[in-house]
């Protein structure tokens, strides 16, 4: 018998550890469990019944999950023709940043280190407002940004609507930014030396799974720069990380010398097991074993969903990686049959589709039979595969 996330999260904050790195497929729980955690460190019935919530929850954690780009959307105007931009929702997180802390200058920088140099957000404009004294205040408004190119002097591309990947790398630049202020404010020992007492509370930091949508060279690069922040602290601050990425979770494994890694499993009950491990991905949980023993489950029992094809292209991407091989289509060529028409069926069940409102059916029996071939063709034919069967 497992157990409820609201244990996990309680399991994490008991260990008292300086970095706990999480693995967890997806599906697993992950973000929800960056909740149960949140609600752990700062319920909203706390002791502090005059402060708000959301000053209490800021004061003891910050966390980075999928709701925190959910506090942005696009206002594309079709209707009036209008430039595309990202708007936010009125929130305290990016307020704190941006508006009290002024780090939006420090956010535009961060982000064009991890995509073009010439990819130029603006903040929206600003406006006057009568301070105490009756004197004219410049305040920037922070409620929405655009994007253009940048081609020198006064050209520019005009508005543009940047691609999911940069817009995760953007909205990561503003909790990168403030994390890389909060660790230099912390790391003054004497506290009355700090520029600003706001974080002296502050306890823990959760990251929930902050890759989505990357290429591999800007995960990689992510990863290093996280490590290097995360090793830099020196105040007593606690970081939980949370990942479905192997290749995330090794880096972070390898920059990273002082941590305890854990798998999050979901059981057939529906609780949860946290499990300590040793090792990157490969060798403390077998990421590679899990992918074929899950495929060859659905075989037997005859269950082959959608996602299935996901695990069997990314199964085939890294035995292609092991092996050398430059691409994993490669891997194809020895699978009797018309390669293509496989690489068809991958590419039309890959759950990585470009464009939300294109429904995918689901896969017919013949298709269902392609991932077993794909599968026989892997273990029958890479020595990689073969060495495993021998180990196991």
């Amino acid at each position: 018998m497992g157990k409820k996330l609201d244990e996990i999260a309680e399991e994490l904050r008991n260990a008292n550890k300086k970095v706990q790195l999480i693995y967890a497929f997806n599906g697993t729980g992950k973000t929800r469990l960056s909740r149960e955690f949140k609600r752990l460190i700062a319920p909203r019935n706390g002791d502090a019944e005059d402060e708000a919530p959301e000053e209490r929850t800021r004061t003891k954690i910050l966390y980075y999950n999928a709701f925190t780009e959910d506090l942005f959307f696009w206002d594309n105007d079709l209707a009036q023709d209008a430039e595309p931009r990202l708007k936010i929702q009125p929130n305290s997180f990016t307020e704190w940043i941006l508006k009290d802390q002024g780090q939006d200058q420090n956010v535009i920088t961060a982000f064009q280190r991890y995509a073009n140099q010439r990819l130029t957000p603006r903040f929206n404009a600003e406006y006057e407002i009568e301070g105490a004294d009756g004197q004219e205040i410049t305040v920037k408004a922070f409620s929405e940004i655009t994007f253009s190119i940048e081609t020198g002097g006064s050209d520019t591309s005009g508005n543009l609507k940047i691609s999911k990947g940069e817009e995760s790398n953007f909205i990561w630049s503003i909790f990168y930014t403030l994390l890389d202020q909060v660790i230099t404010i912390l790391n003054v020992a004497e506290v009355g030396e700090r520029e600003t007492d706001q974080f002296n509370q502050l306890e823990y930091v959760f990251i929930d799974d902050p890759v989505s949508s990357l290429d591999e060279n800007h995960l990689i690069e992510l990863a290093v720069s996280l490590a290097d922040l995360v090793k830099s602290s020196q105040s007593g601050l606690k970081f939980l990380i949370t990942t479905h990425s192997p290749l995330f979770y090794n880096v972070l494994f390898n920059e990273v010398k002082s941590k305890t890694c854990y798998l999050l499993e979901r059981l057939e009950d529906g609780s949860f097991a946290l499990t300590e491990k040793q090792g990157d991905s490969n060798k403390s949980f077998s990421y590679h074993l899990y992918l074929k023993q899950t495929l060859e489950k659905a075989i037997a029992e005859n269950r082959i969903e959608k996602y299935h094809f996901t695990l069997l292209r990314n199964l085939y991407e890294k035995t292609a990686n092991f092996l050398g091989y430059a691409q994993w289509t490669d891997l194809l060529d020895t699978a009797p049959g018309d390669k293509d028409g496989y690489l068809k069926r991958i590419m039309t069940f890959n759950s990585h589709r470009t464009l939300s409102n294109e429904e995918v059916a689901e896969p017919t029996e013949p298709e269902k039979q392609i991932v077993k071939l794909l599968l026989d063709n892997l273990i029958a034919n890479y020595g990689f595969w073969k060495q495993e069967r021998t180990n196991g």
